[in-house]
């Protein structure tokens, strides 16, 4: 990714911001995507509920700029802007969601990642995840979506991740696998927000 391209998005971002819920602003952020790897199609708007849609609002923390703080009994996601303010985002949370509470940080980060089941998740449902045991590659049926975020502890891999997702109606709602999954389109927003060894704060009910 280059730093134009990537300057250019986030200053869309900007723009767009604190419009994004209603009218032109809202189709912008979830047009197509040609230039992907795997194009994606635009997500039709009714599909997404308003309060679940990327913008920027209000937010006053104690958390630096550039920190990800994943709220999930909320099921939303905010990247902190400073200034009282950050980029919210609904997101799904699955089981592995709630193995994680408080500060990690970003440890790589993957465009259309490749997805292998844990030897737990192949024990606890065999007839679902075996045949996957050799691994899925990245594209538009891989689970993990179009970006994943790895989190990480002291060197190693906590096994949570913040991904996209290839069931849009899941965003808001508990879901029985996986850990953060959002929107493609907002996952690749985020994506290019964020840089390894950034921030990252987990809150549990």
């Amino acid at each position: 990714m280059s730093l134009t391209r990537r300057g250019l998005l986030l200053g869309m971002s900007a723009l767009l911001a604190g419009c994004v819920t209603r009218g032109p602003g809202a189709a912008l952020n979830y047009a197509a995507l040609p230039g992907e790897k795997f194009p994606l199609p635009a997500m039709p708007l009714d599909k997404i509920k308003p309060e679940l849609r990327r913008q920027e609002v209000a937010y006053e923390t104690k958390h630096d700029a550039g920190t990800i703080v994943v709220d999930t009994p909320a099921r939303r996601l905010y990247y902190v802007l400073g200034g009282g303010r950050a980029m919210r985002y609904g997101i799904g949370v699955g089981r592995n969601g709630y193995a994680l509470a408080g500060s990690a940080y970003i440890g790589r980060k993957a465009e259309w990642p490749s997805w292998t089941p844990t030897d737990n998740m192949i024990r606890r449902d065999p007839g679902r995840n075996r045949k996957y045991a050799g691994g899925v590659p990245g594209g538009l049926s891989n689970p993990l979506g179009a970006r994943a975020i790895y989190l990480y502890r002291g060197g190693n891999d906590t096994m949570f991740r913040i991904h996209g997702t290839t069931q849009p109606w899941s965003i808001g709602q508990a879901m029985s696998s996986g850990c953060v999954r959002m929107l493609n389109h907002d996952v690749i927003d985020l994506y290019e927000r964020v840089e390894p060894g950034g921030r990252v704060v987990v809150l549990q009910a």
